[in-house]
């Protein structure tokens, strides 16, 4: 199968035909579109090594997630980066090369924290190895983490080599009845507190807080939050970090209504982006860090928000605006990105655009 992935490539490179890496097909509403013929790695599947006490799995690229976690859970062993599903068969090398993290993200890390190296290809069907499988293993530029959230724009990814963690002792989510500011006040405040938060999520007047740790420390912090226990809480994380709520489906909305992801400093006050904007039209995570809007403001409006809030604004779902679906680089930012282009995929052949439209 290698070879076969490897043949496709140069051929594709010699005739400078655009290729679109695809493994599950879950995430390809993701980013800008691209045109191209599918290089797939579904069938490039397998976990290659894993070692539980090391706390280290190396699987290739088209291996699904649902897989890899379930061998996990065997030794009671998890992804801390709980990666998106979207509902579909999502795959280890889709979900390094998107670079999405879940809600335990803001508190265990994002998912090129986890990469300790990669097996890719590039432009020019030359096998590449960066990385290995431990974690001090770099001297220089870390190569395997650049692939995290390239969109495959820089290379096919065939191998990942992923630090794992336990599986927390004890867990459970508590709710709590805030308004938005209230809300973003006391995420910030518990966050600089010793307490095992694991997940925070904020909508229509919830509060929603995930503890996880050793079972003294998540009695001792829900007896001095209070709250209310929240009932089958897996299954609402999982639909959040799945995006599998109605919220988050823009297609059932009537008006031309888009879903933007807007990143921006923790403690920033609530977003006032229309007056239309409320509890229902948008979701909070990360401890702030995230605002999902629903929203068909124009996108330089919500980037402007996002800037003066201090981040970025990125289009998630819905039609795609005229400067991209992600918030516009500073020239000496477009000509790194460039040269790394250039570097690993010179006749650009891979998902040309997905990322940047340049490129």
């Amino acid at each position: 199968m290698l070879d076969t992935l490897i043949g496709r490539i140069r051929a594709a490179h010699d005739s400078r035909t655009p290729l679109i890496i695809e493994g599950g097909g879950s995430k390809t509403f993701y980013g800008n579109p691209d045109e191209g013929e599918v290089l797939s790695t579904r069938k490039f599947t397998g976990v290659i090594d894993y070692q539980p006490k090391e706390l280290v799995l190396t699987a290739r690229a088209g291996t699904p997630l649902a897989e890899i976690e379930t061998l996990l859970a065997e030794q009671n062993q998890m992804l801390a980066f709980e990666p998106p599903h979207f509902g579909g068969p999502a795959t280890l090398g889709g979900s390094i090369a998107a670079g999405l993290s879940g809600p335990r993200r803001p508190y265990a890390g994002a998912a090129r924290d986890f990469v300790l190296g990669v097996r890719m290809i590039d432009g020019t069907g030359q096998p590449l190895r960066f990385g290995g499988q431990v974690i001090k293993n770099v001297a220089g530029y870390d190569v395997s983490r650049l692939m995290a959230g390239a969109l495959g724009t820089l290379g096919l990814i065939t191998e990942v080599s992923l630090k794992v963690l336990p599986t927390p002792a004890a867990e459970t989510t508590l709710q709590f009845e805030f308004d938005e500011a209230t809300a973003i006040h006391n995420m910030n405040l518990w966050a600089g507190q010793p307490l095992p938060l694991s997940a925070t999520s904020w909508h229509a007047g919830l509060l929603t807080v995930r503890l996880s740790g050793a079972a003294s420390a998540v009695q001792a912090a829900q007896a001095k939050l209070g709250g209310e226990t929240v009932k089958d809480a897996a299954a609402f994380w999982q639909r959040l970090r799945d995006q599998t709520t109605p919220f988050f489906d823009t297609r059932s909305s009537s008006s031309n209504q888009s879903l933007w992801r807007l990143a921006v400093k923790p403690t920033a006050p609530p977003l006032t982006v229309s007056n239309r904007l409320g509890g229902d039209a948008q979701w909070i995570e990360w401890g702030g860090a995230v605002r999902w809007l629903v929203s068909d403001r124009p996108a330089a409006t919500l980037r402007e928000a996002a800037r003066a809030a201090g981040g970025h604004a990125t289009l998630f779902r819905g039609d795609t605006p005229a400067d991209g679906v992600f918030s516009p680089l500073a020239p000496a930012l477009l000509t790194l990105h460039r040269n790394l282009k250039q570097r690993f995929d010179p006749r650009g052949i891979f998902n040309h655009g997905r990322l940047y439209r340049e490129f």
